[in-house]
C-alpha cells in the first residue's frame, strides 16, 4: 500500500471511504494538470491588497491551480464570513470549526478591493456558517449592495452554500439581485456521504430550482476523479437540466493534502471534451469542462 493511502485511512473507517482509499491512484500528476507557480506584478498587487484589508479568497483556501493565472489577469474570488467552515467535506482544504463572530464590515472591505481592482465581474463565495440564523445570507446581500454602490456596472456572481435548505435565507441573497446564482452540486449522489457528509443532493438541486423560478441565471459545477462513473455523471447532468441550470462547470478533483480524499483517477482531457459536447447537446447555455476548470475560472467569459 502506498504511504499516502495509509495516512488517509485514519480519516474514516466507513466501508465506502475505505473503498475509495484502496482505489486511489498515484499522487503524481499527469502533464495536463501542471500549472505555473504563482507570481508576477499583478499577483503581488492583489496579494498586498487582500492582506491589507484582512480578506480571504477561495483561490488560496482551496489551493486553486489557476490562482497565478487569475490573479495576474486581475481577478479573484472573495470568500466572505471568515476562513472557518462548520462542515467537513472530504475534498475541501478550508478548516473546520465554529467562529462565533460575524464581521459586519467585511462587505465594505470587499467592495473596496473590487473597486481598486476595477473588476467587471466579481465572484463572492463563503464558508458554511450553519450556526447563524440565516447562514450568513445577509453578508452576501450587503456585499452585493456595497459593490453596486461603487461599481454599478460590475457583474456580481455569488457562489452560495445551501443555507440548510432555508428558502428565507436564499431569498435574502436573491433580493439583492446577483447577476449569477451559483451553487455547486460537487459530485454524484452515491458519493455524498463521503464527499459532502452534511449536504444533501436534492437540497442542492432545490436551491438551483428555486433560484431559477425567480428568474435568475443559475450555475453549478462538479469535480471528477472521486470515484464516480460516467453514467452517474450523465444522470447528474440530466438532473441539473431538469431544474433549468444554465451554466455548468466540470473539473478534475485534486487532493489538497494527504488528509483529504485521494484521487481515484485522473480524467483525460478527451473525456472532458466529450462531456462539454454532451452538456451543450443537453441544453446548458454554457459548459466549461477541462482538467483545470474550477467554478470561478474565467467566470466573466462564462456569463
Amino acid at each position: 500500500m502506498e504511504p499516502h493511502i495509509q495516512e488517509i485511512s485514519a480519516l474514516d473507517k466507513s466501508s465506502e471511504k475505505a473503498e475509495l482509499l484502496q482505489t486511489s491512484v498515484s499522487t503524481r500528476k499527469p502533464e495536463w494538470l501542471k500549472a505555473k507557480v504563482p507570481g508576477g506584478e499583478n499577483y503581488s498587487r492583489i496579494r498586498t491588497l487582500i492582506d491589507e484589508r484582512k480578506l480571504h479568497t477561495v483561490c488560496e483556501e482551496a489551493r486553486c491551480p489557476n490562482m497565478g493565472e487569475c490573479w495576474n489577469y486581475g481577478t479573484a474570488t472573495f470568500m466572505i464570513l471568515g476562513d472557518t467552515c462548520t462542515r467537513s467535506c472530504g475534498f475541501c482544504n478550508v478548516k473546520t470549526g465554529k467562529m462565533h463572530f460575524v464581521d459586519e464590515d467585511e462587505p465594505r472591505r470587499v467592495a473596496d478591493a473590487v473597486e481598486l481592482m476595477k473588476l467587471k465581474h466579481a465572484v463572492i463565495t463563503s464558508v458554511n456558517r450553519d450556526e447563524l440564523y440565516d447562514g450568513g445570507a445577509h453578508i452576501f446581500a450587503n456585499t452585493i449592495f456595497e459593490i453596486r454602490k461603487r461599481l454599478p456596472q460590475c457583474k456580481v456572481e455569488v457562489l452560495i452554500p445551501d443555507f440548510m435548505g432555508s428558502e428565507e435565507a436564499l431569498n435574502i441573497v436573491l433580493n439583492a439581485q446577483p447577476d449569477v446564482l451559483n451553487h455547486n452540486i460537487e459530485t454524484v449522489p452515491r458519493l455524498y456521504r463521503t464527499v459532502r457528509p452534511q449536504a444533501h443532493y436534492h437540497r442542492s438541486l432545490e436551491v438551483l430550482e428555486r433560484s431559477k423560478q425567480r428568474g435568475f441565471t443559475t450555475k453549478s459545477g462538479i469535480m471528477l476523479g472521486l470515484g464516480e462513473n460516467i453514467d452517474e455523471v450523465f444522470e447528474l447532468m440530466s438532473d441539473l437540466r431538469a431544474v433549468n441550470c444554465d451554466i455548468f462547470t466540470i473539473g478534475q478533483y485534486l487532493q489538497p493534502t494527504k488528509n483529504h480524499l485521494p484521487v481515484v483517477r485522473f480524467v483525460h482531457p478527451d473525456e472532458f471534451k466529450m462531456l462539454k459536447e454532451r452538456g451543450r447537446e443537453m441544453g446548458f447555455r454554457f459548459v466549461a469542462s477541462g482538467p483545470l476548470v474550477r467554478s470561478s475560472y474565467h467566470a466573466a467569459e462564462q456569463l
